[in-house]
Formats: C-alpha cells, structure tokens, sequence
C-alpha cells in the first residue's frame, strides 16, 4: 500500500469511527480554551477538565482573571502539574490581551504564539477548535500514530505537522487531528500498540513482523 493510499485508508476508517468529534477541552469562549490548551501541557484533558471549572468561574475573560494573582492561579491549577509557569504565563497572556487587543483572543497564529506559555500547537489548536482556521497540530499521539502508520518519519513534531498537511486535504485537518486523537487513546496508545496490533495498523501492515519504535 502507497502512502497515500494508507492516508485515504485512515482519512476514510476515522471518519466512520469518529464522525462527530467533540472539543476534549471544556471551554465558555476563545480565552478560555486557551487557557485550557496552556494548561494540558503535560497535563491530560480529563485532569484540566476538573480543574478549570473553578478558575472559570472566577475568571472566564482576560480582563477578570487581571484581578487575581499568580498565586491565586497558582492554588487552583496546581493539580494540572508546572502550576507556578503556567500561573504566571496565564496572568501574562491575559495582560498582554487586555493592552495590546482589548481583552480579545487575537484571530492569528504570529499574535498568539507572542504570548506567555504559548507555542505553536497550543495556537495551532486554538486557531483550529476557536475560530475553525484550518490547522494541524501535533500532540504525542499524532506523532506517534503517523509514524507507525509510515505517513512520517518522525525526525521532529514539526517535520510531522507539515507532512501530515501534504497527504490530507486541508478541510480534514481541523477534524481529523482530533479524530486521531481518539483513535490513538482507545486503540492505539503507547502502552495498548507497538504498531502490530490495533485494527488501523494491522490493516495498513498486515506483514509487519517487528514492533515500530517511534521517535518522541
């Protein structure tokens, strides 16, 4: 099977498995979904999800969460893990929203990748799941997944991103990172495949004799 023949294969099996797909990360508007994709940092949706409803309620704009401190953050997202960075990148983003783009998430990638504690993914998922740009980003199990299914080879998360981009169409990426997503915490994990075992992987490789170990 060709790569892109394995892309249409995945493209086509995810979407009758997956054909709704769900933001993981409980949000109210644009500021808070960033500050939930900032605090899933080493960190899982479930956990963030427990968390974020209490900071939430204090502070559900940039303007509000102004009022509280570093340490007031600190308290509440301690349990997401690196709470004293994170607290601190939270409470600058919201300063720099408030001055420089009147308390407004800004609809571009430059804008918020200049923020505290935000990387390309974390725009990268903001730009897609807030304002539906079509994006790609690349967590642990989409690098992991593409490299196991020889889409990638996985010398780096941004080597994955932009070959990813290639061989799908670009109005599957919003969806489809998603999609692979849950495909590879129900069937495909680190611990649950070592690429010869779940049904996408056995399907593209019915032959593979040896374990895919994959690049991180």
């Amino acid at each position: 099977m060709l790569k892109k023949e394995r892309a249409d294969y995945v493209l086509k099996r995810l979407e009758e498995l997956y054909p709704e797909t769900p933001v993981p990360l409980d949000h109210r508007n644009e500021f808070t979904l960033l500050v939930a994709v900032l605090l899933s940092a080493q960190c899982t949706d479930a956990r963030v999800n427990l968390v974020t409803p209490a900071l939430f309620d204090l502070a559900e704009s940039a303007e509000a969460m102004l009022r509280l401190t570093v340490e007031d953050i600190d308290a509440i997202v301690r349990p997401c893990g690196l709470a004293p960075r994170k607290a601190k990148a939270i409470r600058g983003l919201s300063e720099i929203l408030v001055e420089k783009h009147g308390g407004r998430v800004p609809e571009d990638f430059e804008a918020l990748e200049a923020l505290p504690g935000v990387g390309h993914k974390t725009a990268s998922v903001v730009m897609a799941q807030a304002f539906g740009v079509p994006a790609f980003p690349v967590d642990t199990h989409i690098h992991r997944l593409a490299q196991r299914w020889k889409l990638t080879d996985g010398k780096s998360v941004v080597k994955t991103e932009m070959d990813l981009k290639k061989l799908f169409p670009r109005e599957s990426w919003n969806k489809l990172h998603l999609q692979i997503i849950f495909y590879g915490r129900e069937y495909c994990s680190a611990r649950g495949c070592d690429g010869m075992v779940c049904e996408i992987c056995r399907t593209l490789f019915p032959d593979r004799k040896n374990p895919v170990i994959t690049r991180k």
